[in-house]
């Protein structure tokens, strides 16, 4: 499975989903972007957060309060680096996506900073299209 993600996935998406690599902060596709849409995982698909939970934490990387799906975030301690984190990780894939720490907004006050190379994006008005008709519902008024 290793080469046919090779194969599939740039060396950057490669590195942060499988190599547990961290992109540059302020110089990735999604750091900046707000349209309405979901983020999935890049490797397996998966829906894991929603532009309506996104926002501006100012640490350069995409910053949500909280996932779609809970169940699909796994959370798992992470001593590297000299820090101790918590590393969240897909289910489904088991790709890294990032760290969430405990001094975000909303109720739960939550940051998940997250990889842009660990996600993929899909515009609200092409749910359906894609097959994730599921979450059209998260941006209807």
């Amino acid at each position: 499975m290793s080469e046919d993600l090779k194969r599939k996935l740039t060396d950057m998406q490669y590195y942060v989903t499988q190599e547990n690599g961290t992109e540059p902060p302020f110089n990735n596709e999604f750091d900046n972007h707000y349209e309405d849409g979901i983020y999935v995982d890049i490797v397996s698909g998966e829906p894991l957060f929603s532009s309506k939970d996104k926002y501006d934490a100012g640490c350069g990387w995409p910053s949500f309060t909280k996932p779609i799906e809970d169940e699909e975030v796994t959370e798992h301690f992470d001593a590297t680096h000299g820090m101790r984190r918590t590393e969240v990780r897909s289910r489904t894939a088991d790709s890294h996506l990032g760290h969430v720490f405990p001094d975000g907004p909303g109720p739960a006050g939550l940051r998940y900073c997250i990889n842009s190379a660990a996600l993929r994006f899909i515009p609200a008005d092409k749910l359906k299209e894609e097959g994730y008709e599921k979450y059209s519902h998260l941006f209807t008024d």
